[in-house]
């Protein structure tokens, strides 16, 4: 059973990249996902379409990606023209006057984009970056060993229902383990579940004036719940 968390990936533009195009370099720094890697074969279309643009791609995992990029736009570095994103970063960095606001030609339908991707996109109802997928939580189990296991998936199982699936569903003898989760440090690897599963739990980050809650009984409760649901 894999329960997933992702966000939008979308690709924005930073406030140096009109020098850049003119200096016939294109500097694009994105992530190394499946989706990534593949458009990166488009590279010679997009430089026959645009003669004397030279696209040059910085290719990074995500954590690594997220630490440079940030580090890039905050000090108005310029190492980079196009970088791929999330809505975590989009408003706040649009809103900052770090990223140029998009302003799209007859040939992109806008309207065609998903209000909710498009609203997490925008600030002051500019868009600053433009998608390329968009995902959302769900849980994929295999039917064959819930049934073996004897448990079923209601429509809306609770995480102790998922923790009993899970367990009936172990069979470490056999190399058969019952969930799979993102367990890699890091904003884009594990937190952004957990962000979501502390939630649950009726954690938050902060209080309505602020104030950390990291050390409240919900966090300890949903953080040893993902542990030991990682481990066991």
């Amino acid at each position: 059973m894999k329960i997933l968390k992702m966000s939008a990936i979308a690709a924005a533009v930073s406030m140096g990249s009109v020098t850049a195009v003119q200096a016939a370099d294109l500097t694009i720094a994105t992530v190394n996902n499946g989706h990534m890697i593949e458009m990166q074969k488009l590279t010679g279309h997009f430089e026959n379409a645009n003669p004397g643009i030279n696209v040059n791609w910085v290719t990074l995992d995500e954590g690594t990606l997220r630490s440079r990029v940030t580090t890039d736009i905050a000090t108005k570095g310029g190492q980079f023209d196009v970088m791929t994103i999330g809505m975590y970063e989009a408003p706040m960095w649009g809103a900052k006057g770090w990223l140029e606001a998009l302003d799209f030609d007859a040939g992109y339908d806008v309207d065609d984009i998903l209000p909710a991707m498009r609203g997490g996109l925008s600030d002051g109802g500019n868009l600053y970056a433009a998608p390329f997928y968009g995902e959302s939580s769900m849980i994929m189990y295999r039917k064959d060993l819930m049934d073996a296991a004897g448990m079923t998936m209601p429509d809306n199982p609770t995480w102790g229902h998922i923790e009993d699936a899970a367990a009936a569903m172990t069979d470490k003898d056999n190399g058969v383990y019952g969930i799979c989760l993102r367990g890699k440090p890091g904003w884009g690897d594990n937190m952004a579940f957990i962000t979501t599963l502390a939630n649950s739990f009726g954690a938050q980050w902060f209080d309505m004036d602020k104030k950390p809650q990291l050390d409240s009984p919900a966090w300890n409760h949903a953080v040893n719940f993902y542990v030991d649901l990682l481990t066991n």
